[in-house]
């Protein structure tokens, strides 16, 4: 299985350079942009869109995965469909060609004749990146490809690649919006159970030179099976402390004076955002990108992650929830969580986030959304006396209402 997650690293990676590609020149960029259909939309914002850096990210990712463990790319899915219009209304399925030179002749129809740009998107596409991590060849786990299924978010948080915000000032390490906010999501998870096992988050606009202006990229990944569990973070953090015995253990779980911390969307409901509030005050941080927001939480910036709306999907958790159980922690039902502690039932039942199950009766794209809302952690330490103290205030919020 360390073969698979090897190479859900080196398609992020390559995922990330046509991101990066594709937003080097704006008068190209705006070519790319496509407003999405009814269905496909989320409902959070009145205009969404994709962008053709989206389908190809996607396309890309199945057919070098499909490439090289023939079969699995039929139990990849993912947020966009691969249709897509140009300038003349001609529909154009996007996909990967067998050579370079008939991939830029399909780009070429969708991009209304631009030939360069083209070429330049083709090569990125059928260009070997190489990315790997050691740690990983020595994990031998054997599952059953026909077990396996992923689920894809080309690039999550597409209003802020769209709009391309560089000079953004972080708070405390945590972006508000921005291009950092973006991110390649890759999660794969066992059809049978559910349970998210592998996951890669690439975030391509991690840091800027500001000589160069060129940007340079992050990666974070996971993998929890059975009674493995490794990431990218543990094995960086041993390898930093042993370089620098003094700098202590690296800051991911330790509250902040004495208050839990917390990230959400400026878009929570007001008794939410009330009781985080009430339980953060200081420590409460909003941020664009529900794939960058479990990052936060990945990198121990903050303890939680937590949203009761149902506008966010299993592609945005399925990848950051693989990780964050390699660490410890997960991605849990925020509504049922609340519904088993109103009932008095163990906390101990994890009502984990389950990416084999469509929500019943729902069409579109809400077929896939996490109904319940959610709440992402990285410490079992601090999510039972988080909870109990989140119920307490919450109640005392909907009496304010």
């Amino acid at each position: 299985m360390s073969n698979i997650l090897q190479e859900l690293l080196r398609a992020s990676e390559k995922a990330a350079c046509i991101a990066r590609a594709c937003r080097q020149e704006e008068t190209l960029f705006q070519l790319l942009i496509e407003e999405k259909k009814e269905g496909e939309k989320n409902k959070k914002f009145l205009t969404d869109f994709k962008t053709l850096a989206d389908v190809l990210v996607q396309e890309v990712i199945k057919h070098d995965i499909g490439r090289k463990f023939p079969g699995l790319e039929k139990n990849i899915a993912g947020e966009e469909s691969n249709e897509f219009t140009n300038e003349l209304g001609e529909k154009i399925i996007v996909r990967v060609c067998a050579t370079e030179k008939e991939t830029a002749k399909l780009l070429q129809r969708v991009l209304d004749n631009n030939e360069a740009a083209s070429k330049a998107l083709a090569q990125a596409v059928h260009e070997e990146v190489q990315l790997s991590d050691p740690a990983l060849d020595a994990v031998h786990i054997n599952i059953p490809h026909d077990n396996i299924a992923m689920w894809v978010d080309p690039i999550d948080s597409t209003y802020q690649y769209i709009k391309g915000s560089c000079d953004i000032t972080p708070n405390n390490g945590i972006f508000i919006k921005g291009l950092q906010c973006v991110t390649v999501l890759i999660g794969a998870y066992l059809i049978d159970t559910g349970l998210p096992i592998m996951g890669v988050i690439n975030q391509p606009f991690a840091t800027r030179d500001p000589k160069t202006l060129r940007w340079k990229g992050e990666h974070y990944w996971g993998l929890s099976y059975m009674d493995t569990n490794i990431c990218s973070l543990q094995i960086s953090s041993k390898v930093n402390h042993l370089d620098n015995p003094s700098s202590g253990p690296p800051p991911c779980i330790e509250k902040r004076n004495n208050l839990y911390s917390a990230v959400t969307s400026s878009a929570e409901a007001k008794n939410i955002l009330g009781t985080l509030s009430s339980l953060c005050e200081e420590n409460l941080y909003f941020a664009a990108g529900a794939g960058y927001k479990c990052l936060c939480v990945v990198q121990g910036l903050v303890d939680f992650y937590v949203f009761s709306e149902d506008t966010t999907f299993k592609w945005d958790c399925c990848a950051p929830h693989a990780i964050l159980r390699s660490l410890g922690g997960g991605i849990l039902d925020l509504s049922k969580c609340l519904k088993n502690a109103k009932h008095k039932s163990e906390f101990s039942e994890r009502p984990h986030l389950l990416y084999n199950r469509e929500v019943e009766g729902a069409t579109g794209a809400d077929r896939w959304s996490n109904k319940g809302g959610l709440i992402a952690y990285r410490s079992e330490k601090h999510l039972e006396s988080f909870m109990d103290l989140f119920i307490k205030n919450l109640a005392l919020q909907n009496e304010k209402h």
